[in-house]
């Protein structure tokens, strides 16, 4: 069984962060390990609290890994102190992981800021080098590039900016804008644009964390970069069109949906 690592910060409420990528991960079939950066007190209402992980304790929790599981592709969600994005660095620089998928979680759905602003320059000079790919938001993309997106246009011209910055492929996504929700990939000399109908409803918490790890999913299982984002497109949509009822605010997608389908189990 192929491998994949999730460094990212924990949700209480199991919808986004390291939860969402285990269930990801294991709906791909991938045995999944993980960093846990921020332990984060919150539901499906919104974030109450973070407390960050002592950077001696992250890298012991990734050369534990990398030293017994080594994983075959590496997803990083939230990282929110400097020390923390340092550490993660530096031992992924010793490890070399093949992949390195990277979710530039800034801001919660919620409106809750999750990155230290100080915080964003070391990202950018730091992980985005190491990353084979990152997926950011609208958001995200005008906080990295300091422009605004108001169309596909403007989320070409964000890919083009952002790959200046050292990844090799960048995947923006397009939820925020109106109509379809169509997404921009960049390989560097070619645009895919990934297309999918908007699904009207308000349980959406932990899109970005399962898109992400699904990439690093299909990475692990020996896709190349074009059919994993392809493959991690169809799956988030299909997770989101199936999504579940639970809380009273923006409610998880559903992870294991098309496995419970197969198994006639009705949710």
């Amino acid at each position: 069984m192929k491998t994949a690592l999730t460094i990212a910060g924990s949700d209480s409420g199991g919808g986004a962060g390291i939860q969402a990528d285990l269930k990801t991960f294991s709906a791909h079939q991938v045995f999944g390990t993980s960093v846990i950066t921020a332990v984060t007190a919150q539901n499906t209402q919104g974030v109450v609290d973070v407390q960050d992980i002592s950077p001696d304790v992250i890298r012991k929790q990734v050369d534990a890994v990398f030293s017994d599981i080594p994983p075959d592709a590496v997803k990083i969600g939230m990282v929110s102190q400097i020390e923390t994005i340092e550490t993660i660095a530096d031992r992924l620089s010793v490890h070399k992981p093949k992949w390195v998928v990277l979710d530039p979680v800034m801001v919660s759905k919620s409106g809750y800021d999750l990155l230290n602003p100080k915080a964003k320059e070391v990202l950018t000079d730091y992980l985005l080098p190491l990353a084979t790919i990152v997926t950011p938001n609208l958001l995200e993309a005008e906080t990295l590039t300091g422009m605004k997106i108001d169309d596909v246009s403007g989320m070409e011209k964000a890919a083009k900016l952002i790959r200046k910055k050292g990844p090799r492929f960048v995947f923006v996504k397009g939820g925020h804008l109106s109509g379809t929700a169509i997404d921009v990939f960049f390989d560097g000399h070619d645009f895919l644009y990934l297309d999918a109908k908007r699904i009207d409803t308000k349980n959406t918490h932990g899109t970005g964390c399962t898109l992400s790890s699904a990439i690093a999913a299909n990475l692990a299982n020996g896709q190349d970069v074009n059919g994993s984002v392809r493959g991690a497109k169809l799956y988030i949509t299909t997770a989101i069109e199936n999504s579940l009822d639970i809380g009273n605010g923006h409610g998880p997608t559903h992870h294991f949906y098309e496995l419970y389908k197969k198994a006639g189990v009705k949710t």
